[in-house]
């Protein structure tokens, strides 16, 4: 018994309508069975029929089609994962047997490319700039997070290009042409950034590694496009940018290393103006270092602790506090005499070092002046240096007196990163207070190829300082501690070249091929009519041949019937002379009396039917089946219909405009599934 809804309708007399994926599905699926398989059927019967042919699959717009998957692929795919690839920390370290280093990755100058970057820049060029900056930024990481999976990550300042710029509820930029920019703008650059580096901090998975504590991003160090340099930074710009980044003086304990990070765009205000205007600006900073060693050992002894499964603090005194007491009141620390963990110092801003000091071999932009073989290099290369010189809200290096400042209130630093340059420096200070033999400071390149570097990149640190309970290295040797390793990105600008090199070869290439073909140096294979035919060619042969008295397949190079190797399966009807069959008999048919001309009697005397299975000479065959290879390898994409419409100028604009339309549309699919993917 049928059962029956509310409205009167059987249950089941209705359905969902299938969902647009299954539909698209379905009829992809037919388009493959009922066009796309058959066709290559046909071409493969086709094949085995003529005997096998490889030229017959390959055409020059096949070939360039295979050429741009093969080069969008490597530049979209193969560049990045083989340049991260080449930086395995396993391929580089060198440390004993079963150690376990901490390792970092350290980024630099990330900033973001905004309306600040490329002013006046038209559209839609920035927006396009804006759009592929990102995207490497983006994968660059993302590949670094899985491949490399870093136990931590320290940015080192200049998050954003324009951050110092956009206004704040209190504070309007000095620049009048960005003054419409505010916090609304400055909110969605900030989650911009995170889209790009937090959202992907966890691609390679958000477990720590075998013996290490957990991972930590430390991204509160800022720089002068974050903030502004010296007196130029304003209160409020720097207050929004510790509310969502952190305070930028802070002291972090990793792989047993004390990382010491300053905000030395604040404390460059030092000296500036008077104390009454500049001094809320680099106070914050000074009042940091005054107490950094104190703040340093607390935190060593408060991780000693951790490690041996103690609290981080020792338990409250069960006291009575006074009331006066409350504001000298502190946390209680350990009393242990520990050994310090050897200093890392980060700064945005590079410590200052004396005009003309070279900066290595690595820098890639200003690489060291050439000397003679077996000469030492130069000491003093302004080539290879960073210069020393500042200028509106930036400044290369910092004064002599803030740096001697830094390295005394620090105390015991052994290593510095700093970022600013955009380039790769190295460094060793031995005018400063260190541990050691001087402070080796190492300035990072750029992670962004708009910033003036052709090859970003990282700088990797692996760091391994096993301890015993008092902060005391087993090995006995502080010094040796930190490897350091310069993992270079791809060249993206020189990925766009070779694209633009390519392009211009393809054009080249396909008016080459549409050039002979108009001029007839190529012949165009013809296609196949629906219905059998002949051409008037070998009409004519049959005519004469009628003429003569002869058999068609006897005076003419080519019958009716002939055929090339690639149609011998296909029906031919014969010429409209020939259609008739022999004498009809007398007085059947009703045909009228033979009194046509002579050569009409005589065709009626040789029934065609006598020459059937004629395919012409096998020399004829050699000569067609070579044309027919050659119109394959250079291929065709004009139909019969318009090469017999279009000669000339009309039939080269035709091949190329088709031709270079399939390559591009192939190339720009290609493209878009490649980084819509990733």
């Amino acid at each position: 018994m049928t059962d029956y809804d509310d409205y009167g309708m059987p249950f089941g007399a209705y359905s969902e309508p299938e969902s647009l994926a299954h539909q698209a599905w379905g009829v992809a699926r037919a388009f493959v069975i009922f066009r796309a398989k058959p066709e290559a059927e046909r071409r493969w019967n086709n094949a085995r029929g003529s005997g096998w042919n490889w030229r017959g699959w390959i055409s020059l717009v096949k070939v360039l089609c295979v050429v741009w998957l093969v080069a969008v692929y490597r530049g979209e795919r193969s560049a990045i994962r083989n340049s991260v690839e080449d930086c395995r920390w396993e391929k580089w370290e060198k440390w004993e047997s079963g150690a376990n280093p901490h390792r970092l990755v350290f980024v630099a100058d990330p900033q973001l490319v905004d309306p600040h970057t490329y002013p006046g820049r038209p559209w839609p060029l920035n927006p396009l700039t804006i759009r592929y900056v990102d995207q490497y930024l983006r994968r660059t990481y993302s590949r670094i997070q899985e491949v490399l999976y870093p136990d931590s990550i320290a940015f080192l300042g200049d998050l954003f290009d324009g951050g110092r710029e956009w206004s704040t509820r209190t504070t309007k930029s000095p620049e009048a042409q960005y003054r419409r920019y505010g916090d609304d703008f400055w909110l969605n650059e900030y989650n911009r950034f995170g889209s790009i580096f937090f959202e992907h901090w966890g691609d390679g998975g958000t477990e720590p590694r075998p013996g290490q504590p957990g991972r930590k991003i430390l991204s509160s160090l800022p720089g002068n496009h974050d903030l502004g340099f010296a007196k130029g930074v304003q209160i409020g710009v720097r207050k929004r940018y510790n509310a969502y980044f952190g305070d930028g003086n802070r002291i972090d304990i990793l792989g047993n290393h004390t990382f010491v990070s300053i905000d030395s765009v604040s404390l460059s205000a030092l000296g500036q103006g008077s104390p009454q205007t500049v001094e809320d600006i680099w106070r914050p900073t000074i009042d940091f270092l005054e107490n950094a060693k104190t703040q340093k050992r607390r935190l060593v002894q408060r991780e000693l602790r951790v490690q041996q499964g103690l609290k981080p603090y020792p338990g409250f005194e069960h006291n009575i506090v006074e009331k006066d007491g409350l504001k000298t009141a502190e946390l209680p620390h350990s009393n242990d005499d520990v050994t310090e963990f050897p200093t890392i110092l980060l700064t945005h801003v590079p410590l200052y070092r004396a005009q003309g000091t070279p900066c290595g071999s690595l820098r890639e932009k200003w690489p060291p002046t050439p000397v003679g073989k077996g000469q030492e290099p130069l000491e003093k290369d302004d080539r290879n240096a960073i210069a020393v010189r500042g200028g509106y809200q930036y400044q290369n290096v910092l004064n002599p007196e803030i740096t001697a400042n830094i390295a005394e209130k620090v105390g015991d630093i052994r290593y510095a990163f700093s970022g600013d340059d955009h380039d790769y420096c190295e460094v060793v200070h031995r005018g400063y207070a260190s541990a050691g033999s001087g402070i080796r400071e190492i300035t990072v390149k750029s992670i962004s190829w708009a910033m003036g570097v052709r090859h970003p990149g990282i700088v990797m640190l692996s760091m391994w300082n096993p301890v015993d309970a008092l902060g005391k290295p087993l090995s006995g040797d502080a010094s040796a501690t930190v490897q350091t390793h310069l993992c270079l990105m791809p060249d993206q600008l020189g990925i766009f070249i070779r694209y633009a090199t390519l392009f211009s070869l393809t054009l080249l290439l396909l008016a080459t091929r549409a050039a002979l073909i108009s001029s007839g140096v190529i012949k165009t294979p013809v296609e196949s009519p629906l219905l059998p035919t002949t051409n008037a060619t070998s009409a004519e042969h049959e005519k004469a041949a009628l003429e003569s008295h002869q058999p068609p397949a006897e005076s003419a190079t080519h019958s009716s019937n002939s055929s090339s190797s690639s149609d011998r399966n296909s029906l031919q009807v014969r010429a409209t002379q020939a259609r008739t069959r022999s004498v009809s008999p007398v007085g059947g048919y009703g045909l009228p009396p033979l009194t046509q001309p002579h050569y009409q009697q005589a065709k009626y005397g040789f029934p065609l039917v006598q020459h059937a299975g004629y395919f012409g000479s096998a020399e004829d065959e050699e000569q067609e089946r070579r044309r027919q290879a050659q119109v394959q390898v250079w291929g065709s994409v004009s139909t019969k219909k318009s090469k017999a419409r279009k000669k000339g100028l009309g039939l080269f604009l035709e091949e190329f405009r088709v031709g270079l339309g399939k390559v591009v549309l192939v190339g720009f699919l290609w493209y878009f599934w490649l980084i819509w993917r990733w």
